[in-house]
């Protein structure tokens, strides 16, 4: 039995094609531009802030290890000799015996902006200064440019 078309069935309609406009896929693009503006201009003073509390820290970590040199050796590690002479014994020492086994540092850390820190005795805030010259890499300067060491 095959059964007959009936003559009052209705044609189905045809799917619509799937897919975007190019109308409606710039919409979505300028909406994405303009999210990722919002976030990045919420973020990089994020990240400004991040790299001056990692300089904070980072001096913070110096002066200790400063200090330390200081109470076994009885005196800072001169200019010349700088923060080297906490990873191993400068020449001259009077008692090099007194020297910690292994260095005061694992290693030396650069600052944030990949600069050196910089160290000088006596200081000119203190015994010794231990800071960095911030993104600039210029002594002195303000906001992100200014120094960051262990007087603040």
């Amino acid at each position: 039995m095959n059964p007959t078309p009936s003559p009052h069935k209705t044609p189905r309609p045809r799917p619509a094609a799937a897919g975007f406009t190019l109308v409606e896929l710039m919409v979505v693009i300028v909406i994405i531009g303009l999210l990722a503006t919002v976030v990045m201009i919420n973020v990089m003073p994020s990240q400004d802030r991040a790299m001056v509390e990692k300089a904070r820290a980072d001096v913070s970590v110096l002066e200790q290890a400063t200090e330390t040199y200081r109470l076994d050796n009885l005196a800072y590690p001169t200019t010349a000799q700088g923060l080297q002479a906490l990873l191993q014994a400068p020449a001259g020492l009077a008692r090099p015996e007194r020297y910690r086994r292994g260095g005061y540092i694992r290693r030396l850390p650069e600052d944030p902006w990949g600069q050196p820190y910089q160290y000088r005795a006596p200081g000119r805030r203190g015994p010794f200064d231990v800071y960095s010259l911030g993104a600039d890499g210029v002594e002195g300067g303000e906001d992100d440019n200014a120094d960051i060491g262990n007087w603040e």
